[in-house]
């Protein structure tokens, strides 16, 4: 079963990511703003903590526009139908085949985007996996090196933009991938299941830096993944 995001992953993703609407709201003017619903979550760590593998201008560009831009997207959308105020981005990530595509776009982007910025940590503070996340990973792929390489295989053969994702399915770890900025909590996935690790492979995640170069990208990524918050979703997952 799919645990909810905001049961498993609160310490990682932090209260900032979605503030709720309260039930009853204040009498407003016409001209005063929505409540806002989804805030831009800021990132745990300085812009250029990532360097040498993600610089501090792509960082800045990554969240503060591209990120933030499918917040604010997100907040209009959401504004302009009554029935979704006060809901969670998971509730709205599970229904969202029933839902416009501005929700399926920009509230995936959201989601996606504030598990990808506790997944990684400086160089040398990301720890290790686990014991338990290390047997698992060899049980279900043979060994660390045949995990990265099939998660690297997910990560460079999605077409365009995407994600490549490894997720706890029925007590089993998976890699899988989705395409634009869908994931496996959407009722629309390919394969559903509790993401614990996720790269973003857009264009705008590494070409200032790498250029075409994905696969170089996601070589440097892995200096920076962030084991213990990985650790921490794994062990919530179960």
């Amino acid at each position: 079963m799919i645990k909810p995001l905001a049961l498993t992953c609160a310490v990682a993703l932090s209260a900032a990511m979605a503030v709720p609407v309260v039930a009853q709201t204040p009498v407003r003017s016409a001209s005063a703003p929505a409540p806002v619903a989804f805030t831009l979550p800021d990132l745990p760590y300085a812009a250029n903590a990532l360097e040498p593998a993600i610089d501090a201008q792509t960082m800045e560009i990554h969240h503060g526009r591209h990120h933030k831009a499918y917040v604010d997207n997100l907040n209009a959308a959401v504004a302009a139908d009554p029935t979704l105020a006060g809901a969670s981005i998971e509730d709205l990530m599970g229904r969202v085949s029933t839902l416009p595509s501005t929700i399926r776009n920009n509230g995936g982007g959201h989601w996606n985007h504030s598990l990808f910025w506790t997944l990684m940590a400086p160089v040398g503070q990301g720890g290790e996996p686990s014991d338990e996340l290390a047997a698992a990973i060899t049980r279900d792929f043979g060994s660390m090196d045949a995990f990265k390489t099939a998660f690297n295989q997910a990560a460079t053969s999605r077409f365009g933009s995407g994600w490549a994702w490894l997720i706890v399915k029925d007590g089993k770890l998976q890699i899988t991938s989705t395409a634009n900025q869908d994931n496996p909590l959407m009722d629309v996935a390919e394969v559903r299941g509790a993401p614990i690790l996720a790269v973003d492979v857009w264009e705008h995640a590494y070409y200032l830096k790498y250029q075409n170069k994905r696969a170089d990208y996601l070589t440097a990524w892995w200096t920076v993944v962030n084991w213990n918050a990985v650790n921490r979703l794994y062990a919530e997952a179960e």
